[in-house]
């Protein structure tokens, strides 16, 4: 299955995570000089806050954000995609026909029409 396929088959919550956690990898890699001081950059931090934030909004809380969020504090790991894949790994689980999902506690959704 290509990448493309992949995304595809995402439901639009898990697109715009997708796409939040490239953006932000790909600005810290990119603008690297304005966040080299890892921990003690105040840029930095309240980008990664964001990130962490909206990710737990659209994703929900998952155990893969928190060495994603301390990564991020030693110096230079921004080069590593983190937060990329941090998302790969909440929404690589696939429901398989046949298999019954399991939903979060709440209330039920509305049956398709």
């Amino acid at each position: 299955m290509s990448f493309l396929e992949y995304f595809r088959s995402l439901k639009p919550e898990h697109r715009i995570a997708w796409a939040v956690a490239i953006a932000a990898d790909a600005l810290q890699i990119v603008a690297f000089p304005l966040f080299a001081e890892g921990a003690v950059s105040p840029a930095d931090s309240v980008l990664d806050l964001i990130v962490a934030f909206v990710m737990i909004r659209l994703l929900g809380w998952h155990w893969a954000f928190l060495p994603t969020a301390a990564a991020k504090l030693i110096p230079a790991a921004d080069l590593f995609p983190t937060w990329t894949a941090a998302v790969w790994f909440v929404t690589r689980h696939k429901v398989n026909v046949g298999e019954q999902e399991v939903l979060p506690p709440g209330p039920a959704p509305e049956p398709r029409r």
